[in-house]
């Protein structure tokens, strides 16, 4: 067993990508040595100062400035802010030679093969024997790297390449030369995949590796396709977006954050170094995109490229590039037939079919993007990969495509494609035939919950490695115990239960809050326990906001009451049941989706999990528990002989403004998990599985339901004076309006326990019935309505 442990990283490097690969270390605790160049010459400002080139704030200025920069950036590097306390910053010239204490040195400097040789020269003097050395190229061939190196350095060395922003974006390829020691190897991608969240790909050290390879490829062969089609910038992304499984940032937008020169500079490199490609030609730079490069429109580095932000008309509109006169304007909404019918279901296999089956442009254009795609794909194996899984693991996660090429071509037919790839004109390489006339028709399959992919050199299918970790919900369609429109209760093995919403965002409506008491049931019955989770794009976006709005405006006192019943019940048979319940979020967890896991015996969240109860934006207080929980999880946190306001105050304001976790580790500070008892997964497809790990071991333990709460203690009118003083502050001050101010007031009535002339202990039933009032009377108020029905219309909160 590898007992490697990496307790301390050396970034050699405080770039973009340096930096932020430091602030992702720091985000799981690992200690790391941030270096990069001492400056040549003294700016203004420090000559101003008085300082010398040996004062130290001029030698570290370099990565010190680096590092600040991506600390003030956003989307946030670090989980939380405290994070940034565990990178170490200097200089080469100064510190290098503290990398003799680091379990890990990663080079990360200018992609330059004679710069980095002189990095490694001083790597060489400095670092311990057995130290991990990787570098983050993303185009220079690994072995040149490795070549001159003593033994000890090749065989810990390999390329690690990870994509910006490396937070959020999954991907990590490991690229071994053939003096890299298997074992190396073998920890780098299970340390990616437990301890930095991602999905390692075990590449072959070829031009760009795998995903820049192919996903350079698919951009340049869209780039030749606009021209050929005559089509536009907005027309190309409204097709290469959601609409097929991409990210909104789609095709051009993309392009923009990551930057047209890095784009240019892969481009031109795999050109220059694939001499054998047979569409080495689309990697040849379109003249008005050298142009582009010429007139430094590089994207969001520059403050334009193929969209810019301008003010027209006292409004902010973000107009594109027109490549035959290039000027930029605002053109017309798009409209393809085919897109309509794409809006028409949200399966997206079913997508596929229909976007190269569309007899409109927007048709002729997929059907010349995929198939060209996956003639490509398919003649690039064995070159870059020889397993089908690793190039479509890498599109997924470097790219974000939600299916890979080869699952994309599962997903349209793999033997009625081929066949229309050949009228076409495109031909797939020679072992996909070799595969169908095998008997073969697809490169995936699902047997026992496990997916499979086929492996070529066996022609039979196979485990995909390491997949063993990890739950998908998907393949256990035939195992569903109980369903219906909203929900699938699907056993997923050893006497655990997942509930998984499939309403739209997930949203919380009568299906979930039936399902809820409903699935605790049946796993009371016959089961350990229950896990409540989905692999949708996110966890849940809260309430049914039409449906509150619809029973608002008709005034259905009655129905609304029933419905924050439901909600309530729910919340609180998931804290009271016979069996342990795990509630496992991801990405957006709002308002009902947050107190779901206020409530649950466990937590396990993905480290990219933003939760918050944000109803106030809507003109209410959080009704499914949650002002309830808040004021339960104050009274818990009053210590004897202080204050106890502060406590109350600091819960109270997460709940006024909205407030919003922007990672797990940030909830925890909120107190919406709890610590010592709620867990994070960092890697966010280990997430089911690590739930249900939770339910096992609580269940294992001996569960037992814990009692109803009679003992919470609320501060009552002595506290409520004073959060009515600082409300009515607030709107005079104009930083509430007369709206705010009431629900205000009404929150803090319920989180106070009323207007008791006494602190008091208080039930949680009694703090539900205020929670429920104070919301009927909020729900149905004019300008709550105004609130709710601007955020279904528009997604923007009203402040009126």
């Amino acid at each position: 067993m590898n007992q490697r442990k990496i307790r301390k990283v050396a970034i050699l490097g405080s770039g973009v990508m340096g930096s932020r690969i430091a602030c992702h270390f720091a985000n799981i605790g690992v200690q790391v040595l941030l270096l990069d160049m001492v400056p040549n010459e003294l700016t203004a400002e420090e000559k101003s100062k008085g300082l010398s080139t040996e004062h130290t704030a001029v030698r570290n200025r370099i990565v010190n400035n680096a590092l600040q920069a991506t600390l003030k950036s956003k989307p946030a590097a670090v989980y939380a802010s405290a994070a940034s306390k565990l990178i170490t910053t200097g200089n080469f010239t100064d510190h290098l030679k503290d990398i003799a204490g680091c379990d890990w040195v990663m080079e990360v400097v200018v992609e330059n093969l004679d710069i980095k040789k002189k990095i490694y020269d001083q790597v060489e003097k400095f670092r311990a024997p057995g130290t991990l050395v990787s570098s983050n190229t993303s185009s220079i061939p690994i072995h040149l790297m490795a070549e001159g190196r003593s033994a000890d350095f090749q065989k810990h060395f390999c390329g690690t390449h990870f994509f910006n922003p490396p937070r959020y974006l999954r991907l990590l390829e490991i690229i071994p030369t053939p003096a890299t020691d298997p074992e190396v190897i073998s920890f780098l991608m299970d340390y990616g995949d437990l301890f930095l969240g991602k999905a390692t790909v075990l590449c072959k050290d070829t031009p760009a590796f795998i995903a820049n390879r192919i996903g350079v490829y698919a951009i340049m062969q869209i780039f030749h396709l606009m021209e050929k089609l005559n089509m536009t910038v907005q027309e190309i992304d409204s097709l290469t977006g959601p609409a097929i499984g991409r990210p909104k940032s789609a095709t051009f937008r993309t392009s923009d954050v990551v930057g047209l020169d890095t784009l240019v500079k892969v481009a031109q490199f795999v050109h220059e170094a694939c001499p054998a490609d047979e569409a080495r030609s689309l990697f040849l730079i379109p003249a008005w995109l050298e142009q582009m490069v010429k007139n430094n429109w590089l994207g969001d580095k520059t403050g334009q490229g193929f969209f810019k932000k301008e003010k027209r008309d006292g409004k902010t509109v973000y107009p594109s590039l027109d490549i035959r006169t290039m000027e930029y304007g605002v053109p017309a909404k798009t409209k393809f037939a085919t897109i309509d019918q794409l809006k028409q279901t949200d399966n997206l296999k079913q997508k596929m079919k229909i976007a190269v089956n569309g007899k409109d442009k927007a048709g002729d254009f997929y059907r010349q993007f995929f198939y060209g795609l996956l003639q490509y794909v398919s003649n690039r194996i064995p070159e870059i990969a020889d397993d089908i899984y690793r190039v479509d693991d890498a599109l997924n996660a470097g790219f974000g495509w939600e299916l890979g090429p080869f699952a994309t071509w599962d997903a349209m037919g793999l033997s009625e494609t081929v066949q229309a790839m050949e009228k076409n004109g495109q031909r797939a390489a020679k072992w996909v035939y070799e595969m169908l006339e095998k008997g073969h028709t697809s490169f995936y399959k699902v047997e026992d919950g496990k997916r499979k992919y086929y492996d070529i050199s066996s022609s039979s299918y196979k485990n995909i490695p390491g997949s063993d970790a990890f739950i998908i919900l998907e393949n256990h369609s035939n195992n569903i115990v109980w369903k219906n429109s909203g929900t699938h209760l699907i056993d997923i093995g050893d006497g655990v239960l997942n509930l998984e919403f499939k309403t739209k965002m997930n949203t919380i409506g009568g299906e979930v809050l039936d399902a809820i008491p409903k699935s605790i049931e049946l796993a009371e019955k016959n089961f350990a326990g229950l896990v409540i989770g989905n692999q949708g794009e996110n966890f849940s976006a809260g309430a049914n906001l039409a449906m509150m709005l619809m029973l608002a405006i008709e005034q259905e006192y009655d129905e609304l009451s029933m419905a924050c019943k439901m909600f309530q019940n729910a919340s609180m048979r998931i804290r009271y049941s016979s069996i342990p319940v795990v509630v496992a979020p991801h990405h957006l967890t709002l308002g009902g989706g947050c107190e779901f896991c206020l409530h649950a015996d466990r937590v396990q969240a993905a480290a990219e999990t933003y939760i918050g109860l944000v109803e106030f934006g809507v003109g209410i207080i959080p009704a499914g528990a949650g002002s309830k929980e808040m004021a339960l999880r104050a009274s818990n946190a009053y210590q004897e002989g202080e204050i106890e306001f502060p406590e109350l105050q600091k819960r109270f304001l997460n709940i006024a403004t909205a407030k919003v976790a922007t990672s797990a580790a940030e909830a925890f500070e909120m107190d919406i998990f709890r610590k010592g008892i709620d867990d994070i997964s960092i890697n966010e497809k280990r997430l089911i599985s690590d739930a249900k790990q939770k339910v096992l071991e609580m269940a294992g333990a001996g569960y037992t339901m814990p009692a109803p709460r009679n003992d919470i203690y609320v501060l009552g009118r002595s506290a409520l004076s004073a959060f009515y003083a600082g409300i009515v502050a607030m709107q005079y001050g104009n930083y509430a309006s007369e709206h705010d101010r009431l629900i205000a007031e009404k929150l803090a009535y319920v989180m106070c326990g009323g207007d008791l002339t006494a602190p008091a202990y208080v039930s949680e039933q009694y703090l539900l019935d205020l929670e429920r009032e104070a919301f009927l009377s909020l729900a149905t108020t004019k300008k709550s309505m105004e609130r709710m029905q601007s955020i279904l219309n528009s997604g923007k909160v009203l402040r009126n």
